[in-house]
């Protein structure tokens, strides 16, 4: 049996881990503001960037979108239902199964996700390298590799 202190998580490595999430949350919080600034929900936004980020082959079916934004289904029909009503997207029936619908970015979708992207990109620019750094140190002491280096 393993005693407290062995399994205890090294204090560099809560501080790294602290300071991820904290970052995370600022660019959250900042994606929040500037969605709402716009007129739409963050989810909506984040609605737009999944259905533009389709794979090729795939296909934004409800279900695609409920696992992709981890909601559940009546859920994500619901955030569906709202972005077609804000005009950002439209339901399309599914040609291979008209049991279902596909939805779709409208023109507007379109430019607004362009719009919100291009400020995403900007407010993260500065937060990469600190971002990418503690995530590495954390992986290398995922890894045993160590605690994360002091500094």
């Amino acid at each position: 049996m393993s005693s407290e202190s062995e399994s205890k998580v090294p204090q560099a490595e809560l501080r790294t881990l602290a300071e991820f999430r904290y970052q995370l949350r600022r660019f959250l919080s900042f994606s929040e503001t500037v969605t709402e600034q716009r007129g739409i929900a963050a989810q909506q936004y984040q609605l737009i960037q999944v259905i533009a980020a389709v794979p090729e082959g795939q296909q934004a079916s409800i279900s695609y979108l409920a696992e992709r934004m981890v909601l559940r289904h009546n859920s994500t029909v619901e955030l569906v239902d709202r972005a077609e009503r804000a005009g950002l997207v439209r339901r399309e029936p599914d040609e291979n199964d008209l049991r279902r619908s596909l939805v779709k970015l409208t023109p507007q979708g379109e430019i607004t996700l362009q719009e919100l992207a291009v400020e995403h990109l900007k407010e993260l620019a500065p937060r990469c390298d600190h971002l990418i750094s503690a995530l590495l140190e954390l992986q290398r002491a995922s890894k045993g590799g160590g605690a994360p280096a002091e500094g």
